[in-house]
């Protein structure tokens, strides 16, 4: 997407964009994208949705929104297209609701492949997918999105987390990153999962990831580092390694892999907004 989600391993196709694997994948994967990014893969369009996930989008009336939840679930096709060895237009997920037992809404799942938890994200121009073993989540926020207010957050999220991020020199930075973390938890249907977060400073996100202990991240390409190669036993490959906060409880085994290939040019950060509640999607 910007600089990817390219291939995991492996060299880009004659024509410069990247296909999904069709092979075997690997166990898990991540990827981060712009919704412009993905809307410009040339095997991802509309047509693999599904008729229960049309009908929803057609309820979508903000454009860019229905561009974004487009986005969202053609990019988890991708994800499960690799990990699993199927064609993208092969790949149905489903979603179920864990609170009401009802399909068509709530918690991703991939119907046949019981050992595998998928995920999905979006906001505001930025898409994100997971696929791996066991409970899986992941979250997507504009980098410049700023949580608030704090007295708000504290009845959302633990007390003591919050106070900790606003001790911080930059507390804005850091209760995003608190935002994205319990997000991803929360999506993941549990708490005691080891927990990613990263910077994707091409695209302007930040993005947590729960569970998928080893998920290879395409798509944090570009992104700086601020811990040389990040959490202990993380490799950081291609142009650039990626800015890996590990202090929610990183178990340090997933690979972020930057050599992806250009697609479309990179999103630019907009302007900082004024502080509202993260999107939550």
């Amino acid at each position: 997407m910007s600089e990817g989600p390219g291939r995991a391993g492996g060299a880009p196709a004659s024509s410069g964009v990247p296909p999904a694997a069709h092979g075997k994948g690997g166990d898990s994967l991540a990827l981060v994208a712009t919704t412009a990014e993905v809307l410009a893969h040339p095997e991802l369009d509309e047509s693999l949705l599904a008729p229960w996930e049309r009908r929803r989008l057609a309820g979508v009336r903000v454009p860019a929104r229905r561009d974004d939840v487009l986005a969202a679930r053609l990019l988890l096709r991708l994800c499960a297209s690799r990990v699993t060895g199927l064609p993208p237009r092969e790949v149905e997920p489903g979603q179920r609701c864990p609170g009401c037992g009802r399909d068509g809404h709530g918690r991703p799942y991939l119907p046949g492949h019981p050992g595998l938890g998928a995920g999905f994200s979006h906001a505001d121009g930025l898409a994100a997918a997971v696929v791996g073993p066991g409970p899986v989540g992941i979250d997507v926020e504009p980098l410049t999105r700023r949580p608030g207010p704090t007295s708000v957050l504290r009845r959302l999220l633990p007390p003591g987390e919050v106070d900790a991020a606003c001790a911080e020199a930059e507390p804005g930075p850091a209760l995003l990153r608190l935002w994205v973390r319990r997000e991803a938890l929360f999506k993941a249907g549990r708490d005691d999962l080891p927990v990613t977060t990263w910077t994707d400073r091409h695209r302007a996100a930040v993005v947590a990831l729960a569970g998928a202990a080893g998920t290879s991240m395409d798509g944090a390409a570009g992104t700086d580092s601020d811990r040389a190669a990040g959490a202990a036993g993380t490799s950081a490959e291609g142009a650039a390694a990626a800015d890996v906060d590990g202090s929610a409880g990183v178990d340090g085994a997933a690979g972020v892999d930057g050599a992806a290939d250009v697609l479309v040019p990179p999103l630019s950060p907009a302007a900082s907004p004024p502080p509202v509640p993260p999107s939550g999607r």
